[in-house]
């Protein structure tokens, strides 16, 4: 197994454990959906769909294109609609040459304005978040302004050399292992309070569609470039919703 598709696929595995989650399998048993490109009719990756008690939906999505030296795997975890807790995402990718990856804690609500829950949220992993942007080998990756405005301020995103992507597994897991205990503890009194003025669910379902939006993220482009519109639009839809496969 390749860097990318160990450290994602891992760390799916971890999550659908720890979470007790189910897969929804397409009528051949398999995956939700297997990907093809406008190259031709061979696949090129899935679709992997699961949901349980805790989580609403966690979405896999792997590509792999050698003749064009891609090799692509990401992993969103989404809360139910009226949960603070964050969704957690990870998308580790070598292309280009050049391996990379994105790792967050989507957050639910202004942090501007609630610091009680980003200080439950999010600053545990302060620590694991200083050693993914100052550990060598990696270096920054490029996000225009506007796509950090739908992000948190933990959000990291790197290209890495070989070996310092094959250290990942510690801070991810710091990432992973947080975002498991929020999910598997009662929400604190204190944190209910701080964001009963928030609508969770209108704010996630605005948030999720500027996050996954071909306007705000380029990578969209790419992807119907390689999987043609149809296809780039069905995987968008898995991603700006908890609607879950018939």
């Amino acid at each position: 197994m390749t860097l990318p598709a160990d450290l994602c696929i891992s760390t799916l595995d971890k999550i659908v454990a720890n979470t007790g989650s189910t897969e929804i399998l397409g009528a051949d048993g398999g995956p939700v959906e297997v990907l093809t490109s406008v190259m031709g009719p061979d696949p090129v990756g899935s679709v992997r769909v699961f949901t349980g008690d805790k989580v609403a939906k966690i979405v896999y999505i792997g590509v792999v294109v050698p003749q064009i030296g891609l090799d692509s795997h990401m992993v969103f975890a989404f809360m139910p609609e009226n949960s603070p807790v964050p969704h957690y995402t990870l998308d580790s990718v070598q292309a280009g040459g050049h391996l990379a990856f994105h790792l967050d804690l989507i957050q639910r609500v202004d942090a501007g304005t609630h610091m009680v829950t980003t200080d439950w949220s999010h600053t545990p992993i302060s620590e694991a978040f200083e050693k993914l942007t100052s550990s060598e080998g990696l270096s920054k990756a490029a996000l225009e302004p506007r796509q950090l405005t739908v992000m948190s301020s933990w959000m990291v995103a790197n290209r890495a050399t070989e070996e310092a992507f094959a250290a990942l597994n510690e801070p991810v897991n710091a990432y992973l292992d947080h975002w498991l205990t929020l999910v598997n503890n009662e929400i604190p009194a204190e944190v209910v309070a701080d964001v009963a003025d928030t609508d969770l669910a209108v704010r996630d379902a605005k948030n999720r569609a500027l996050l996954f939006s071909p306007e705000v993220d380029k990578v969209w482009a790419q992807m119907t470039r390689l999987l043609g519109e149809e296809t780039a639009e069905r995987l968008r839809l898995h991603l700006v919703s908890n609607d879950l496969p018939a």
